[in-house]
């Protein structure tokens, strides 16, 4: 799991350090394998303007630039195809560790010209595998400032590791609330709006009679008049800092969804959906082309979305390139629903898929958190996309939940053998969601891994410390 130190304090407001949510993190349970900062290896490189490029005296590839550093001007010689007057460029200077190659700039004599520095590309940078040309900067970056902030790579990347039994932390979301629980700061509340209801969606949605224990709950409502661009700076950001490629609005939204708040969820091309959709088992022999390229020979015991023409999705693992979004898209149905996961995780095995949906279905999703997952894609995608939203249609019901546990103060330090006060205990129950009445505990509907006493002491300790 990646998040982006920025993207952690959309949902957590503290004053840590990243030292201390580092430490912290590791404290309880969720280790922290790896963090990156793209912004300590460019802290040399510098925002400067070409203010004139001619054509190198003695080499046809080649072009003599002067650029301004915002404190003064140096001559630089370049072979890029794009090296030209009017753009803002990365600056390497003499002394500067080119990341690509590890090597330390020096100033010297090109074809018998002077160049006193480098104008770098993406690849040089270590930032892609982008070389054809330098790295052009936005106008709007001030001259002599850093490159890592002119680019927002100013961000560390955090990467830790997650034990099974803890789906509640697949999300940002999720860490940000174990955090606070910890004390780390306060969790802040997710914005849950309701979209206004334009129009009856032309599309429906059924559950199969024997498929309801494999899909107790299905939502969805159509979005018309959307406009499917490239996805806003920010949002790429986030998804390429996390190794994700960004393709579309639409599509970058269901990633989103996936790693913020742990809520995998799909969007199908109504113009190309063959009336109503079906959560079904496969027939045997059905195929599906799906959106990694793959086409894929189904069995009866399989879970798919499908509408009057065939499968259009594997439930829970993938969806289907017949009815995936397009640039032209301009008219989508958002699905929202809870599976099975042993449904999910044996069709994800038998066919050998992997994809972040397959990992959070599998271990088993928040079941009241559904609905509210629903307006916050609708929302986003009518913020990002534009277009108006059908009313919200239903298959099925909430599955039931919740679970009584019971605690003996006392066995915190029979089984541990470390003593914490029974208020304290309790306290600290209550920071993770659990309510209680009388002498009755209530787990939140998150946490599907507090089945008995053990676990609950176990949570006791994690958070004592």
């Amino acid at each position: 799991m990646k998040f982006t130190l920025s993207w952690l304090k959309d949902h957590l407001d503290t004053g840590a350090s990243l030292d201390e949510i580092s430490a912290k993190l590791t404290a309880l349970g969720l280790e922290v394998e790896h963090i990156e900062n793209q912004g300590a290896n460019l802290r040399p490189f510098i925002v400067a303007a070409v203010t004139h490029a001619e054509q190198h005296p003695n080499a046809d590839r080649l072009r003599v630039c002067t650029v301004d550093t915002g404190s003064g001007t140096l001559q630089v010689v370049c072979g890029a195809p794009n090296a030209r007057a009017g753009i803002n460029v990365a600056l390497a200077r003499p002394g500067d560790v080119i990341p690509a190659t590890g090597q330390t700039l020096k100033a010297g004599t090109i074809r018998g010209v002077e160049s006193q520095g480098m104008l770098c590309s993406s690849r040089e940078l270590g930032l892609s595998d982008e070389h054809e040309g330098i790295l052009e900067l936005p106008g709007s970056a001030a001259l002599g400032s850093s490159v890592a902030d002119a680019l927002g790579l100013n961000d560390p990347v955090i990467e830790i590791a997650i034990t099974p039994n803890r789906a509640d932390c697949a999300s940002v979301y999720g860490v940000a609330r174990d955090l606070a629980a910890a004390g780390m700061g306060t969790l802040k509340p997710l914005n849950i709006a309701h979209a206004h209801t334009a129009f009856a969606s032309p599309v429906r949605l059924h559950i199969a009679a024997d498929t309801h224990d494999a899909c107790p709950l299905f939502i969805g409502r159509t979005i018309r008049g959307v406009i499917n661009r490239p996805s806003p700076q920010w949002l790429q950001d986030r998804l390429r800092a996390i190794g994700l490629r960004p393709i579309s609005t639409l599509v970058d939204i269901t990633n989103y969804m996936t790693f913020d708040l742990g809520r995998p969820l799909h969007v199908f091309d109504t113009e190309r959906l063959q009336g109503d959709l079906t959560v079904r088992f496969a027939h045997d022999g059905e195929e599906l082309a799906a959106l990694n390229g793959k086409t894929y020979r189904l069995k009866p015991h399989h879970l798919v979305i499908a509408d009057e023409g065939g499968v259009d999705s594997l439930a829970g693992v993938m969806g289907g390139e017949a009815t995936g979004c397009t640039p032209e898209t301009t008219s989508v149905f958002l699905e929202v629903a809870l599976f099975d996961p042993r449904a999910v995780a044996v069709a994800g095995r038998e066919l050998q898929i992997v994809s972040d949906a397959r990992y959070r279905f599998e271990r088993g999703l928040d079941p009241a958190f559904v609905r509210d997952a629903a307006e916050i894609a609708t929302r986003m995608i009518l913020d990002l996309c534009g277009g108006e939203a059908s009313e919200r249609v239903i298959a099925g019901h909430e599955m039931r939940w919740r679970r009584e546990l019971t605690l003996r103060a006392e066995r915190v330090k029979t089984l541990s053998g470390v003593d914490v006060a029974a208020d304290r205990q309790l306290q600290l129950l209550e920071a993770v969601g659990c309510r209680f009445e009388g002498t009755t505990i209530i787990p939140p509907s998150w946490r599907g891994d507090l089945v008995g006493e053990a676990d609950l002491v176990e949570e006791i300790l994690r958070l004592n410390g």
